[in-house]
């Protein structure tokens, strides 16, 4: 199997993703590119990936996102000796979001 992080394909991709200049635009190629239920299920483990970092429970968990109990075992386990991903944005986001102004923060959703 060809190694999924190092090749043509998911360069460009990546790439894709850096050239996205706000909210807005990210929203749009992440439809275009995602079905709905990619988008649910992805923005699922995200916030699974978030109260796993809060110490909330599997049972919370499961309950709040959908997931299966197996899908946050994974995620669990990628948020402490994965590739750094989740923890290094659950941190950049914690840190952005303690100091922003909350009157001039730029809100995600439409």
């Amino acid at each position: 199997m060809a190694n999924v992080l190092n090749n043509k394909t998911t360069n460009d991709l990546v790439e894709a993703v850096l050239a996205l200049k706000d909210a807005a635009e990210a929203k749009a190629f992440l439809r275009d590119l995602l079905t709905e239920s990619e988008l649910v299920e992805f923005g699922n483990r995200w916030k699974a990936a978030q109260m796993l970092s809060d110490k909330a429970l599997y049972t919370d968990i499961v309950k709040k996102t959908g997931l299966s109990s197996t899908t946050v075992a994974r995620i669990s386990k990628w948020l402490q000796n994965g590739k750094g991903g989740y923890r290094m944005m659950i941190e950049r986001l914690h840190h952005h979001h303690n100091h922003t102004n909350p009157s001039s923060g730029r809100a995600l959703v439409a």
